[in-house]
């Protein structure tokens, strides 16, 4: 066969696989159909939980492969200085709230009792030395008695005088309480105590790294005995929820769907089990077609991605695991958006 005839061959058969192939991308999303069938990939999002205080780790609870719930407790750290200061931090908050407490409430009954008994012996003392005083003045000024038992008199007088004096004011204050200027002090005081209890508290709480969302620990990246910082990361999660299938829909498809239209995703692990899913994301631009999907033929058609979302209840899906999805073209417009509830039956 000469090579004209071998070259007319090849260039027939390349068009011939072509033309098949992309006969084969539009079948099931050409106009007139009810289906349109995507493939993609399952995808999910990770996370890198790390602690939000640097310190020696003591313990991490979780192991690879492991399942976990938002809130589980995934590691420790040294908390013995932690421990201390929020001892520190509660004792001196304890002190200035009865501090408070007792400026508050005032003087008690019986200390004001006091302070006018004391005030009363005071008062009946200060009226005698009084009436002694004029007695012996009366009597120096007539030459009946000496200058000196006048002036001896006076002394005490005056002394018992000034005694009263501090007695009654002692009684005032009694009942009229403290300062309205020393209560708001105290109240400050205690404010300022009860926020380092707060950030002591805090920062003890900060060495307990705890699940951030339910997933499956992939990787421990540190060990007990590292030192752990915000800025390294101690586990990697995957996390389950959401989980969606990665797939590219041709331009010439996006008029037929829509965000909320219900899908059917298959994967080849399960033969035969069918999961309910919904899109939820539809690209707003345009992009070349990923080399995960793409064929010789389509390395330059613009496709868009979207994103299925996936009702996995058995948790049978892995991350990059092959998946088809299967839309239904034939929905109404106005139909619910879907979900994975409690009681939906999220695979068949």
């Amino acid at each position: 066969m000469s090579k004209r005839a071998l070259l007319i061959l090849a260039v027939v058969a390349a068009l011939a696989l072509g033309g098949g192939a992309w006969l084969y991308w539009r079948h099931d999303g050409a106009e007139g159909t009810d289906t349109l069938t995507l493939y993609g990939d399952v995808d999910i999002r990770e996370a890198q939980p790390a602690f939000n205080d640097s310190g020696t780790i003591v313990t991490i609870l979780a192991q690879e492969g492991a399942s976990v719930k938002r809130g589980d407790l995934l590691a420790t750290l040294d908390d013995s200085r932690y421990a201390d200061a929020l001892a520190q931090a509660k004792g001196q908050t304890e002190n200035l709230r009865q501090a408070l407490a007792k400026l508050v409430a005032g003087s008690r009954p019986e200390e004001i009792a006091q302070a006018k008994a004391t005030m009363d012996a005071l008062q009946t003392t200060y009226m005698n030395d009084e009436a002694t005083y004029k007695r012996y003045a009366d009597l120096a000024a007539s030459n009946a008695g000496t200058v000196q038992q006048r002036d001896d008199a006076k002394a005490a007088f005056e002394s018992v005088r000034q005694q009263y004096e501090a007695a009654r004011q002692a009684y005032v204050l009694a009942v009229e309480g403290p300062r309205v200027e020393d209560v708001a002090a105290a109240r400050a005081a205690y404010q300022a105590a009860e926020a380092a209890t707060a950030l002591a508290q805090r920062q003890f709480d900060d060495t307990r790294l705890y699940a951030p969302s339910d997933g499956v620990v992939e990787d421990r990246i540190l060990e007990p005995g590292d030192m752990a910082s915000p800025a390294t990361p101690v586990l990697t999660m995957a996390l389950l929820d959401p989980l969606w299938v990665r797939a590219y829909a041709p331009e010439s498809e996006l008029g037929r769907i829509r965000l909320g239209m219900k899908a059917s995703v298959t994967a080849d692990s399960y033969p035969g089990r069918t999961y309910d899913g919904w899109i939820g994301y539809i690209s707003p631009t345009a992009e070349f077609t990923p080399k995960a999907v793409e064929t010789p033929e389509l390395r330059t058609a613009l496709v868009y991605q979207l994103r299925v979302y996936v009702c996995d209840a058995r948790g049978e899906l892995r991350l990059g695991m092959p998946a088809t999805v299967r839309i239904d073209l034939t929905q109404p417009a106005e139909a619910p958006r879907p979900g994975c509830g409690a009681g939906d039956a999220a695979a068949r």
